[in-house]
């Protein structure tokens, strides 16, 4: 089995070498046995799992979910219908949060229209509205 210096994994998986120490720090990467030198020896299972925290960030999970992703991929009872729930709970998280974020453009829309960009900043209707 190839053996990888923390620096090889970050190259491998595309991250900073901090990343992989952070990962580590937050239990998403086990901690891996050393040499007798005392370097860490990563395998490449651990370039998969760092890719695969990665494409998890990339969809919006955070570390605490992916976490709970990875407990659900080791679990003997886990089933395809656990893991799709968790995504379904995603899905909704980020439907709730692009209704936020149309709700914030449109007041901030509004606020825009009512600027006309000119006068001294005492005046301006942005900075009145906000400080009411």
């Amino acid at each position: 089995m190839e053996k990888l210096t923390i620096g090889q994994l970050a190259k491998k998986a595309n991250v900073n070498l901090e990343t992989i120490r952070y990962y580590e720090r937050r239990g998403l990467i086990p901690e891996p046995p050393r040499n007798k030198s005392g370097h860490r020896e990563y395998s490449l299972e651990e370039v998969k799992r760092t890719e695969f925290i990665k494409r998890s960030q990339a969809l919006g999970f955070s570390l605490k979910e992916i976490s709970e992703l990875l407990s659900l991929r080791v679990e003997p009872d886990t089933t395809c219908a656990d893991v799709k729930a968790r995504v379904e709970t995603k899905i909704e998280d980020i439907e709730k949060r692009i209704t936020d974020l149309k709700q914030i453009r449109k007041a901030l829309l509004r606020l825009y229209k009512r600027c006309t960009g000119r006068g001294p900043v005492g005046y301006c209707p942005i900075l009145e509205e906000l400080y009411k």
